[in-house]
């Protein structure tokens, strides 16, 4: 087995299962691609993917397992061999971060400012996603880690660490008839159209169930994938809002109005995931640690230790 071979077998998958492709990707030809993928099957026992007139379509459920160990084992080389360089230029380097929109929006902008100023010669790369997908993008080895909310597909191969918890509030028009309501409930909430997140977002879900509970299905006249196309649409009365306290600025929202709904609805808890088996460099801890109070430098070795340990 060559590593070599696992790296044929993400190419392909990364490339949509197209021969051709992936060997353009690899500067090699597609039938040596093709002649190392039987090799490695055969070695294996187990064909790694779906074929039909000699055209691949998909992953087998062994390809499956092969295709998760090819990801890690491949990120894994990537990450010794830029161990050296790290470790002779502790402060050179990149660092990417997959995250969501409202967390590069909103939470990270002053955190990142405050990092380039004591780290200018790391090359900082901002990479967006839905929560799940940011995730991957850490399993696949394409970002050092991800801040987002919580997800609800499990992602075992990652440590999943807690940070600030973020209430929740409704956003709409100034003047709207819900911001004179002496209180605000489920049911007068109900009475009006709702703006939701999509549904890849676990917000829209923990709103959604605590309407649920209370005995109330909302209207949702819009589904939006982040917080600023969501008050865009608040501000043409399309519905109310809701969305985390940090995506409402009442001096840049000019037009919307906002009032606290966190004695209804679950608050967002920000998250942090990284591949325990990867070197993070020194860097990459610190500004993790900058994201949270609950979060420190020594907690994070410490809890990268016992999930190796674990593993």
């Amino acid at each position: 087995m060559k590593l070599q071979q696992l790296r044929y077998v993400a190419e392909i998958v990364k490339q949509g299962n197209h021969l051709s492709a992936a060997a353009d990707a690899l500067n090699t030809s597609q039938p040596g691609v093709s002649r190392q993928i039987q090799l490695l099957e055969s070695e294996l026992g187990v064909e790694i993917f779906q074929r039909t007139r000699n055209r691949i379509i998909g992953l087998t459920e062994p390809g499956e397992h092969v295709l998760a160990i090819a990801k890690r084992v491949t990120a894994d080389i990537a990450a010794l061999k830029s161990l050296k360089a790290d470790l002779e230029s502790a402060d050179t380097g990149r660092m990417v971060i997959a995250t969501t929109h409202t967390q590069a929006r909103y939470v990270l902008p002053n955190i990142v400012v405050n990092f380039i100023k004591r780290y200018p010669k790391v090359e900082l790369i901002l990479k967006q996603g839905d929560p799940e997908s940011i995730c991957a993008m850490v399993e696949n080895g394409e970002a050092d880690f991800s801040v987002g909310p919580e997800t609800q597909r499990q992602f075992p191969d990652l440590l999943r660490l807690n940070g600030n918890k973020i209430d929740r509030i409704v956003v709409g028009p100034k003047g709207h008839a819900i911001f004179s309501e002496p209180e605000l409930t489920y049911e007068n909430l109900a009475a009006h159209p709702i703006i939701a997140y999509d549904t890849r977002y676990t917000g829209r879900w923990k709103v959604m169930e605590a309407f649920r509970r209370a005995g109330f299905t909302p209207r949702i006249s819009l589904s939006a994938i982040d917080a600023d196309v969501s008050k865009t649409y608040a501000l043409l009365d399309l519905g109310l809002a809701i969305l985390t306290n940090v995506a409402y600025n009442p001096e840049r929202d000019t037009g919307l109005d906002a009032r606290d709904a966190s004695h209804l609805f679950e608050p967002s808890t920000t998250t942090v995931t990284l591949r325990p088996t990867s070197y993070i460099r020194p860097y990459i801890l610190e500004f993790i640690a900058s994201l949270s109070e609950s979060l420190t430098v020594r907690e994070l070795r410490s809890a990268l230790k016992n999930a190796i340990i674990r593993e």
